[in-house]
């Protein structure tokens, strides 16, 4: 009798132990998403605060290129008034289309990347998106190793228990990898 009751304690223990380990490793890869996730929006927030101050200075010089600037506004704005990470993520896809429009102008025209305030802000813009770039990347990375955890045996158990979900991915919007036309004429 006993020993039958050390030897269910022993399953007890170590099964309660198992469970409590996981638990907290899912914790801790789930709040490693939710903190990568603040960076990337950390690194947008840079973006939308740079660019308007940035494209004010170059204005003058392309008043001919006005809705690409309102294009960014626009999207700068859809970005603020997104309630989720899906909704912020095409906000910033858009942001990225209105910018890859301006740079293929800014290449067309060289008295304008003679200008200084110009080549300013073609340097911040590409160091702006190569910061995206790499907090998105490591978005993608803790979200691969949560949702490995979440379905490998047995912890899938585990994290079905606990109400654990496949987290979504940084995925570029749909179009996102054809570059944009840009019509001077109008």
């Amino acid at each position: 009798m006993k020993k039958t009751l050390l030897i269910v304690g022993v399953i007890v223990v170590l099964v309660g132990g198992f469970v409590w380990m996981t638990y907290n490793k899912l914790v801790r890869a789930n709040e490693t998403i939710d903190n990568q996730w603040a960076q990337v929006e950390t690194q947008y927030q840079r973006r939308f605060d740079l660019i308007p101050n940035l494209v004010e200075s170059v204005k003058g010089m392309m008043a001919q290129e006005q809705k690409i600037f309102g294009d960014l506004a626009e999207a700068r704005t859809r970005y603020a008034g997104a309630g989720n990470v899906n909704d912020k993520a095409a906000a910033a896809t858009q942001v990225e289309g209105a910018l890859g429009r301006l740079l293929v102008v800014m290449e067309n025209y060289p008295q304008l990347k003679s200008s200084e305030n110009v080549t300013t802000l073609m340097t911040q813009l590409e160091g702006t998106e190569n910061r995206i770039s790499v907090e998105r990347k490591r978005f993608n990375d803790a979200v691969k190793e949560f949702n490995v955890a979440i379905k490998t045996f047995p912890s899938n158990m585990i994290a079905g228990w606990l109400g654990y979900g496949e987290r979504n991915y940084f995925e570029a919007a749909a179009g996102s990898d054809t570059a944009p036309a840009v019509n001077l004429t109008e």
